[in-house]
C-alpha cells in the first residue's frame, strides 16, 4: 500500500522501473492524442511498453527510468499522461531537453540521479523530498542526492505547473479577476478550451 503523495514537495510510492530512451510514442501513443484530457491520457499511459501499468500504478507512485527518457515528440501530453496517472516524480539518469520543459510547465516533479537508477528495483518504495532533491529507497535503506531545483522552479511545481503559477502571481500583483485570466492566459491541459474539436476533422 503506498502513501498518498503530496502533490508538490514530498512523497512515497512504489518504483516502476524502465531502461533508456523511453520516448513520447511509448509514454502515451499517437493514436490517443484526440484529446489533452490527463484522466482520460492517463488510461493509455505505458501502454504500448508495460500494459499492466495504467491499471496497476498507484497515486504517489515514482517512475524510475535510465537516460534521455522523454525523446521523441514535443507533445505535452506525455508528463499530462504520467501525471494524471497519479505518479508523483520522475528519476532518470536523464531527460529529453522538450519533455523535462513540458513536465516543468505541467508540475511534473523530475529528478536525474544516475546513482539512484541504478540501485532501484521494480516494486522498491521511494520516499522523495523534492525540495531537498533527496531520494530514499525505503526497501534497501539507501539514500541518494540528486540537484535540487531552484525556488522560481520549485514555486511552478507547487502551484501546479506554470500557468497556475502565473495565476498566483497576476493575483499577488492586484491583476485582473480569474475570468480575465482566463480570456488572456493558454488554456489549461484538459480544459474545454484544450481540446481538439474532432467534429471538423476531415472524414
Amino acid at each position: 500500500m503506498t502513501a498518498p503523495a503530496d502533490t508538490t514537495m514530498r512523497t512515497e510510492g512504489r518504483a516502476w522501473v524502465y531502461g533508456d530512451n523511453v520516448d513520447t510514442d511509448v509514454i502515451i501513443p499517437a493514436r490517443y492524442l484526440l484529446t489533452a484530457d490527463p484522466a482520460v491520457l492517463a488510461t493509455h499511459c505505458m501502454e504500448d511498453i508495460d500494459p499492466d501499468f495504467a491499471g496497476k500504478v498507484g497515486t504517489g507512485d515514482v517512475i524510475v527510468a535510465g537516460g534521455n527518457f522523454g525523446c521523441g515528440s514535443s507533445r505535452e501530453h506525455a508528463p499530462l499522461a504520467i501525471k494524471g496517472a497519479g505518479v508523483a516524480a520522475v528519476v532518470a539518469d536523464s531527460f529529453a531537453r522538450i519533455f523535462y520543459r513540458n513536465a516543468i510547465n505541467i508540475g511534473l516533479p523530475i529528478l536525474e540521479c544516475a546513482e539512484a537508477v541504478a540501485a532501484t528495483h521494480p516494486g522498491d518504495i521511494l520516499r522523495i523530498e523534492l525540495a531537498e532533491g533527496r531520494i530514499e529507497n525505503v526497501t534497501t535503506g539507501q539514500t541518494f542526492r540528486a540537484r535540487p531545483f531552484p525556488e522560481s522552479i520549485l514555486h511552478i511545481i507547487r502551484a501546479g505547473g506554470l500557468i497556475a503559477a502565473t495565476r498566483e502571481k497576476l493575483r499577488a500583483a492586484g491583476g485582473p479577476p480569474f475570468a480575465q485570466e482566463q480570456a488572456t492566459l493558454p488554456a489549461e491541459p484538459g480544459s474545454p478550451r484544450g481540446q481538439i474539436d474532432t467534429s471538423q476533422q476531415r472524414k
